[in-house]
């Protein structure tokens, strides 16, 4: 084990940058040292200097912008680093790309699958250097050595299955072997169960342990606090591009180690209290809402005038909740009450008509029409407002764009600029617009500051706030769970697709909410 040992009595050290020693006598795999680098007008890494040792799995912890995605990727080689080095196995990385990474063995799995579903498992196992013999492919090989791998690894999975028939923890799982079969010597798994249901994180997590026992250094990124436990003997936190600590898992607490995360009291946890009147009937009710493998049981109330927090990590179920609400994915049991009547058929047609609007997370994907104007990308959740019988008034467009436009604080040339051209922060003011051209009520903003600068991003929650001080009723969901005290009333905490915890008043804080988040 590497890193100093926390206990109760003496909380981790909070010097800016240290360096993390191996014991004396352990074999080292991994030694990075002073690595540095830098974007334009961002310091994304400072001086960041680790050792990993053979056969440890060290978590990797940090918040969104912490410098995590920026070490992955020097490891990698896809981006070379200003400063600093990285040696494995003592030879050095120098500035030979992905292929020298590769060479010297490290071997990445990232977040989103890179398989093709068409192909057998082998043929993912193989993908790119497929085995030749006599000119042809050699499939018998392909399957032999699929199948070793799967052996070593404690793993029954048929290396003759396609991939698309596979359910999503083997899928995940076959990516990771994929990776071991190259026989790495640093294997990077970032967030690999973000989006498994809990009893399909035991299955990774167990071949995670298994790949250690052979040897393997494994660093190993995830926001679930209660996993890496399981998984890690230790953990390096980082904070604003620098290496803060690394920490035995088994002495430190879960408050120290957001401790570190947070680094203390900031000045974005000061909050106005505010009191919302929750008396008489909410706007929207959720009752034992399921829909497994993602939500199990939940329920919660959201008051005119008021903003509730949704707080969870990446695969907690946040956005399959809020799309269950709004009738894109049917939920298996439960009920959606709106204004106390109980919603008969939620559909996203009968739902935007009981006053509930949603604003997606992938904003570029599906909240706009890149082309169309900013004018006729609002006004498309009630274009029979702008019409005349089957046609469409472009000069009725025009008056209620302007009219949202302006009181948005939309920045655009014009109503018919193309919103592809707008800012990201303007985007998402026009996308929640175009519910308030529906006459929505109810909104669930499904991570609305994703992709947007800071100012964006206070434009943003002013805009909220604005529009539940008018009466409405706001879901807001972050994955940034620092900005969640900035703009909510209540919080209730999501985890593995249940509520876990709830949060009002001077409770709401960044620690809290992420110990909420991540805790057991």
């Amino acid at each position: 084990m590497t890193g100093r040992s926390v206990t109760d009595d003496q909380s981790p050290r909070r010097e800016d940058t240290m360096k993390d020693k191996a014991r004396p006598g352990t074999d080292i795999v991994a030694e990075i040292e002073g690595l540095t680098k830098h974007y334009t007008g961002v310091r994304a890494l400072t001086d960041a200097s680790i050792t990993i040792a053979v056969g440890e799995v060290r978590a990797l912890l940090g918040r969104n912008g912490a410098g995590k995605s920026t070490m992955i990727r020097l490891l990698s080689g896809v981006e070379i680093a200003d400063a600093g080095t990285i040696r494995i196995d003592g030879a050095l990385l120098g500035d030979g790309g992905v292929r020298e990474s590769t060479s010297l063995g490290i071997e990445t799995v990232h977040q989103e699958l890179s398989l093709v579903p068409s192909l057998t498992v082998a043929e993912n196992m193989f993908l790119g250097v497929w085995p030749r013999s006599g000119g042809r492919i050699d499939y018998a090989l392909m399957q032999r050595e699929t199948a070793s791998v799967f052996d070593e690894l404690g793993l029954d999975i048929d290396p003759l299955s396609r991939v698309e028939a596979l359910p999503l923890a083997e899928q995940q799982l076959v990516e990771i072997c994929r990776a071991v079969r190259r026989r790495p010597r640093l294997l990077i798994l970032d967030e690999p169960t973000s989006a498994l249901a809990a009893a399909e994180v035991q299955v990774v997590l167990r071949t995670v342990t298994r790949i250690a026992s052979t040897g393997v250094a494994v660093v190993y990124v995830s926001h679930r606090l209660d996993e890496i436990r399981q998984v890690a003997t230790t953990a390096t936190v980082m904070r604003d591009g620098r290496i803060i600590d690394t920490v035995s898992l088994a002495e430190a607490t879960t408050a120290q180690v957001v401790d570190l995360m947070v680094g203390g009291i900031t000045e974005t946890e000061v909050r106005v209290e505010r009191h919302v009147n929750r008396a008489g009937t909410p706007l929207l009710s959720v009752r034992n809402l399921s829909l497994p493998p993602k939500i199990r049981d939940v329920s919660f109330d959201v008051h005119a005038g008021e903003v509730l927090g949704l707080a969870g990590l990446m695969g907690s179920g946040r956005t399959e909740l809020l799309r269950a609400i709004a009738g894109f994915d049917p939920m298996v049991s439960g009920s959606v009450v709106v204004e106390g009547k109980t919603v008969g058929s939620v559909s996203p047609s009968n739902m935007k008509k009981l006053g509930v609007g949603m604003t997606p997370e992938d904003r570029k994907g599906a909240g706009i029409i890149p082309m169309l104007g900013v004018d006729e990308n609002m006004v498309m959740s009630d274009m029979r407002s702008v019409s005349r019988g089957s046609t469409i008034d472009y000069k009725r467009v025009r008056s209620a764009a302007a009219d949202l436009i302006s009181r948005l604080s939309i920045a655009t040339a014009k109503g018919a600029t193309p919103i592809v051209n707008l800012s990201g922060g303007n985007q998402q003011k026009a996308v929640i617009g175009r519910w308030l051209h529906a006459g929505s009520r109810i909104l669930l903003l499904d991570e609305p500051t994703r992709g947007v600068d800071v100012a964006a991003k206070a434009e943003i929650y002013r805009l909220v706030r604005e529009l539940a001080d008018g009466g409405a009723a706001v879901v807001f969901v972050s994955g940034e769970l620092e900005e969640i005290p900035l703009v909510c009333d209540r919080v209730i905490a999501i985890r593995g697709g249940e509520v876990a915890d709830e949060l009002t008043g001077s409770a709401i804080t960044i620690d809290s909410v992420l110990a909420a988040a991540m805790a057991a």
